[in-house]
């Protein structure tokens, strides 16, 4: 684990990341707060690309907890059966739309605590939603910035919840809205476990990586 990066360090990376994506986006797809809170639910173990493929033709016919009832368990199953865990998560996503609809009259929740208490909705399923739809500066702390995190000094921690505090506590305030998504983004397609593409990295300078590949 890397030391936490000061400051004056922290203001310059993020300053780079917004330089070449200002409003850097997630990329999963979704047409309102429920398609967002059903796409990052089935990601769990999956890539967004997979995501994408299976919920093309799903969303068109189930973008409300009440559509998504009236398809039911084995019609969902027929959509998301090219995901990891599908079945699984379709009984998820099922008792979530029953819950959405008995408890919250079809709306999504804005809470953290609310959304946490749905079937198949964790921490960072929650973050996302709020971070996305919502646009609060919740961190979703998923592997990518997990090792980002840490590799870099960028937002050190132990655990998701420790890297989710160093963000918010050292992240300057006015990157704080998209720093999961530039983290996110680093970690997929240049911070990579494997083969980091520290030659091409932006903030090669400013990282406490010791094991550059160069």
């Amino acid at each position: 684990m890397a030391r936490q990066l000061p400051y004056p360090t922290l203001k310059e990376i993020f300053t780079r990341f917004q330089a070449v994506s200002p409003e850097p986006e997630g990329e999963l797809d979704h047409t309102n707060a429920y398609t967002l809170l059903v796409a990052v639910a089935l990601s769990a173990q999956s890539t967004d690309v997979g995501v994408n493929r299976a919920t093309k033709d799903l969303f068109p016919i189930a973008d409300t907890p009440e559509k998504m009832l009236a398809l039911g368990e084995e019609g969902l199953i027929q959509h998301i059966k090219t995901i990891g865990l599908y079945r699984n998560k379709a009984k998820n996503v099922i008792k979530m739309a029953r819950i959405l609809v008995d408890q919250y009259g079809g709306e999504v929740p804005n809470s953290r605590a609310a959304l946490e208490g749905l079937p198949g909705v964790g921490r960072k399923t929650a973050n996302v939603v709020l971070n996305m739809w919502w646009r609060f500066p919740a961190q979703a702390v998923d592997t990518h910035i997990f090792r980002l995190g840490n590799r870099s000094g960028i937002a050190p921690g132990k655990d998701v919840v420790a890297v989710e505090r160093a963000i918010e506590d050292n992240i300057p305030v006015d990157f704080q809205l998209h720093a999961h998504h530039w983290m996110i983004l680093h970690g997929r397609y240049t911070c990579t476990a494997r083969k980091p593409k520290c030659g091409t990295c932006l903030i090669r300078d400013l990282c406490e990586f010791e094991e550059k590949v160069l």
